[in-house]
C-alpha cells in the first residue's frame, strides 16, 4: 500500500504542471459555460479559456514534441531512425500545431463567430496562431541574456 501511494504521489509530483494548468483551464470553461459573454467577467473567462488553452498545449506539446532549432523544444532521444520518421520526428511539434490550428480554424469557419463559444474558439486560432508563430521564430531568432541564448 505505501508503495501504491509513493507511485501516485510521484505521478502528481512529476506532472504537477501539467494537472495544474489541464485544472485551472476546465476551471474557466466551467465558469464560462455558466456565464453571460456579454458582460465583462464573462468576456474575461472566455479570454482566459484561450489563453490557459495556449498554456495547457505548450506544456504537453513541449513535452512530448520537438521541434528541430527551436530553443523551447525538449531534445528526442538519440535513435536510428528512416530519413522519414527522423523528419517528422524533428518537426513534430510544428507539424503537431499546423494540424490542430487547422482542425481549429474549420471549427470557427463553420460557427456564428459572435456566439457565444464562436468569440473563444476565434480567439482559439489566435492563441494556435500565435504558439506556432514563436516555436518558427525560435528556430532562427535569439534574445540577448535569454537562457536559449547559449545553446
Amino acid at each position: 500500500m505505501a508503495r501504491t501511494n509513493r507511485r501516485k504521489h510521484r505521478f502528481v509530483r512529476e506532472h504537477s504542471l501539467s494537472i495544474a494548468a489541464a485544472g485551472i483551464l476546465t476551471a474557466w470553461i466551467c465558469l464560462y459555460g455558466v456565464s453571460s459573454p456579454g458582460t465583462h467577467l464573462g468576456s474575461f473567462f472566455g479570454n482566459a479559456i484561450a489563453d490557459w488553452s495556449g498554456v495547457v498545449v505548450m506544456v504537453f506539446a513541449t513535452k512530448y514534441l520537438y521541434e528541430k532549432g527551436s530553443a523551447e523544444s525538449r531534445r528526442p532521444p538519440k535513435s536510428l531512425l528512416s530519413p522519414v520518421w527522423e523528419r517528422l520526428r524533428d518537426h513534430s511539434l510544428s507539424i503537431f500545431l499546423l494540424i490542430t490550428g487547422i482542425g481549429w480554424i474549420a471549427l470557427y469557419a463553420s460557427m456564428d463567430s459572435k456566439a457565444k463559444w464562436g468569440q473563444v474558439v476565434g480567439n482559439i486560432v489566435s492563441e494556435w496562431t500565435q504558439i506556432f508563430g514563436l516555436v518558427l521564430l525560435t528556430k532562427r531568432l535569439i534574445e540577448r541574456n535569454s537562457r536559449e541564448r547559449s545553446r
